[in-house]
C-alpha cells in the first residue's frame, strides 16, 4: 500500500508563535504562507496552521489511557524510533513541556509503543510515537 499524505488544516492564535514551534522547535519546513496562515511540510505531510486569535481553548478533554490522560483532540505522526528519540531530545534540549513525557506504552503487548504528547504554543495537543514493527500499527 501507498501512503498518501494527509492535510491538516488547524487554529493558531499567532502566526509568528506557530513558526517558532512547527520551524525551529519540530524542524517542519515552512511552504507557502500569507498574513493568516502557514502550510508546513509535517514528515512528508502537509499541515496548515490558520491564524485565529480568539481561538480560546484548544483542549476539548481527555480520555483515561495508561494511567495518563491522554489529550482530545490530538494529532501526530509515526516515526522510526531513531527520529522518535532524537526529536524527543530536542523537545527536552528546546525546554517544551511535555503533557506525557516520552516513554514506552503497553509494554509487552501488542502495540506496544513508543509515544510522546505535548501541545504548541497555541494549545494544540500533538502525539509523536514510533514502533519496533510498523506491523503492530494495528495491532490488537
Amino acid at each position: 500500500m501507498s501512503l498518501r499524505p494527509f492535510h491538516l488544516a488547524f487554529p493558531v492564535h499567532d502566526l509568528v508563535l506557530a513558526r517558532q514551534f512547527y520551524g525551529s522547535f519540530l524542524g517542519c519546513e515552512e511552504g507557502r504562507s500569507s498574513d493568516q496562515w502557514i502550510d508546513f511540510n509535517f514528515y512528508g505531510h502537509q499541515i496548515v496552521t490558520h491564524l485565529v486569535p480568539d481561538m480560546g481553548d484548544a483542549d476539548a478533554g481527555a480520555n483515561p489511557v495508561d494511567g495518563h490522560g491522554v489529550p482530545v483532540p490530538h494529532f501526530g505522526v509515526v516515526l522510526d524510533i531513531g527520529d522518535w528519540q532524537a526529536l524527543a531530545d530536542r523537545l527536552k534540549a528546546a525546554g517544551v513541556q511535555f503533557e506525557i513525557e516520552p516513554t514506552i506504552r503497553f509494554k509487552g503487548q501488542a502495540g506496544e509503543q513508543a509515544t510522546m504528547f505535548f501541545r504548541d504554543l497555541s494549545g494544540n495537543a500533538l502525539e509523536m510515537k514510533a514502533f519496533a514493527s510498523l506491523e503492530s500499527l494495528f495491532a490488537r
